[in-house]
């Protein structure tokens, strides 16, 4: 009986003893901490992990500290109350600092985790800081006037990025680079310019949902706000809450006018390739509500692509109104950012219609758009349109570069994610004008024919392989291209750099004449369909063929694997369809390197374009250093 007792008591002192030790080593103690936080010679270290925070620290923007306090404060005995929250203003002297209102009975430090600066206080500073610091002691802390934030509405993309679309009202800054996106929990995210949205013109910047507001329903609109000595000030904190993000999954994102009717592009509505709704079960909505607004019948609804009659003119102004659908059974309105004005028209008719045009969805493709617009258009390609899917590196540099030189290229905002076939489709309305065929192939995708294998360049030679009616759409087999044995993007361009390929073709892509395409514009993975009286051609391999350059050197296809614009295809970085022939074989869903990668998906070795590009776009520069046109 004693041996039990004494086990018992052994077994309790030992637990005890492991449970003091685990309080010390996880939990500090409060008076260490305190003692740290207060002590002027305490500076903590400030951690940012994203980059583009670091400019805002290096010019000493943002300024870390922890509870710090006046000597006001630090003699006040009064309780900070347990409720405490976070308060935000602005500083007077342009310097923001972040201080943690968390209340000092707790010893929690502030964190800033990727671009969202958590847990803080954007504080007031007129010409003093704390005593500590050996500064005056006259600081004083003032709000944020809800009047300095920008009116805007914002939406929730993929990937927890927000898109802040602000009202026409922004003004003429063109200073974009000190914006922030301030949310209800008085966390910011840096705001990054994307582009306008016209009709009307609306600046849009976007910034990453901060981590801790991703786990608090519902989702808030962010307010804009610029750091700069213009904002007002008041005693009044900032009004709370902001009304709901919209959501991506569910909205109306663009509008276009043509001579018969009105083409709304809707997300979240026909969801599955291949079914889509009922035209009857919808009405398209001009104005707030379906009380003060007009509604028109929708003549057609296939993909993300509604048509809708024209409304009646009278009924508006010539404001814009705003323009959406109505989903009959529920009476539901879905929610819009899209505008309609009367006086709107589709495009201004060029004098003369363009033969063949050529468009994509791009995002990020700089370093190649040179190569590829300079060898279509050597072969007959008299315009190209770019779909900008918010690119952020130098596309606007060097698509401004080749217009100097005399190629006609357009770029289109379009930052909306995975709408690749609406792209084409408003593509085909805005277009239907100024081309008579257009080419549907990507950035990372070259139209080659064997034919031409001994043929100087001629604007000819493309435009020859068109079909003639009652062919109104030509469709060519890919053929895919491995690393080749390359570990980073080839200096002399994917055509040089790239000759190593599967044997076998796979799906294809369409030269399509735009009269002959269905009024419904469906589309999918680059091809049409076409009004009755129309049909569509496939031609052999020996005739033509599109080199698609798709499995490049690692940390471009690691680059591409992140962003995938098409609809209806696989995401990559999801683990669903793992089986299905749109993946990569043998990469699954992380963008990890496999082994071997740079051997990978080399069957048969093919050169013709290399040889053909090098014929007729190689030089000798004045050091007799070989390049190509594209280079320099």
């Amino acid at each position: 009986m004693a041996l039990n007792i004494r086990t018992v008591f052994l077994y309790v002192l030992a637990s005890i003893v492991f449970l003091a030790s685990v309080y010390h080593i996880l939990i500090p103690t409060a008076s260490i901490s305190s003692d740290r936080r207060h002590s002027p010679s305490f500076n903590p270290q400030l951690y940012i992990p994203n980059p583009r925070l670091r400019p805002y620290v290096d010019n000493n923007l943002i300024i870390h500290e922890h509870d710090a306090v006046t000597p006001a404060a630090t003699n006040d005995t009064r309780k900070v109350p347990e409720e405490s929250t976070n308060l935000v203003g602005f500083i007077a002297d342009d310097t923001i600092q972040f201080k943690s209102q968390i209340p000092r009975s707790r010893n929690i430090s502030t964190e800033i985790e990727g671009t969202v600066l958590s847990n803080t206080t954007i504080v007031t500073n007129v010409d003093s800081v704390l005593e500590e610091t050996g500064c005056k002691n006259n600081s004083r802390r003032v709000y944020l006037n809800s009047e300095s934030s920008i009116m805007n509405v914002s939406i929730l993309f993929p990937s927890w990025e927000v898109l802040v679309i602000v009202s026409s009202e922004f003004g003429g800054d063109t200073d974009y680079t000190s914006y922030f996106c301030l949310f209800d929990t008085n966390e910011i995210s840096p705001a990054r310019f994307s582009g306008t949205l016209t009709s009307p013109d609306r600046k849009t910047f976007t910034c990453q949902l901060p981590m801790r507001i991703r786990r608090r329903l519902p989702f808030r609109h962010p307010r804009l706000i610029k750091m700069s000595d213009q904002a007002k000030m008041t005693s009044t904190p900032l009004q709370s809450p902001s009304s709901e993000l919209l959501r991506w999954n569910f909205i109306v994102y663009n509008i276009i006018e043509t001579e018969n009717d009105i083409v709304l592009f809707a997300k979240g509505i026909n969801n599955r390739q291949g079914i889509n709704r009922s035209p009857t079960e919808f009405k398209c909505l001009f104005g707030d509500n379906t009380v003060n607004g007009v509604t028109t019948t929708v003549t057609s609804s296939m993909q993300e692509v509604f048509r809708c009659q024209r409304p009646d003119l009278t009924a508006f102004s010539q404001n814009p109104v705003i323009a959406s659908l109505v989903i009959l059974k529920t009476n539901q309105v879905v929610p819009s950012i899209a505008f309609y004005a009367p006086e709107r028209k589709i495009a201004i008719a060029s004098p003369k219609k363009s033969l063949l045009c050529a468009c994509t969805m791009v995002y990020n493709v700089a370093k190649f758009l040179k190569e590829w617009v300079m060898y279509h258009s050597k072969i007959g390609v008299d315009k190209f349109i770019l779909y900008d899917n918010g690119s952020d590196d130098d596309l606007g540099k060097i698509v401004n570069l080749l217009k100097s030189k005399g190629y006609d290229i357009e770029t289109r905002f379009w930052l909306w994610p995975k709408t690749q076939e609406a792209g084409f489709s408003h593509a085909v309305l805005l277009e239907k004008n100024s081309c008579h065929w257009m080419m549907y192939i990507d950035v990372d995708e070259f139209i080659y024919s064997p034919l031409w294998a001994s043929s100087p360049p001629s604007k000819l030679l493309l435009p020859s392989l068109l079909p003639s009616l009652p062919y109104g759409q030509i469709m060519i087999r890919c053929l895919e291209f491995g690393p080749s044995n390359l570990k980073k993007h080839p200096s002399m361009g994917v055509t040089q750099g790239y000759t190593c390929r599967k044997e076998m073709e796979n799906r294809h892509k369409s030269i399509v004449l735009l009269d002959a395409i269905d009024e419904s514009l469906l589309n999918a993975i680059h091809h049409f369909k076409l009004k009755e009286g129309y049909r569509s051609t496939k031609v052999h391999l020996d005739t033509v063929v599109v080199n698609h350059y798709k499995f490049q050197a690692w940390p471009e296809f690691k680059a591409k694997f992140r962003r995938r614009v098409s609809a209806y295809v696989v995401d990559w970085t999801r683990s669903v369809n793992l089986q299905s022939n749109d993946r990569t074989p043998g990469l699954g869903y992380r963008a990890v390197e496999p082994e071997g990668w740079a051997e990978r998906f080399c069957e048969v070795y093919d050169h013709r374009l290399k040889d053909l590009t090098r014929r007729w776009f190689g030089r000798r520069d004045d050091r007799m250093i070989f390049r190509m046109d594209w280079q320099k």
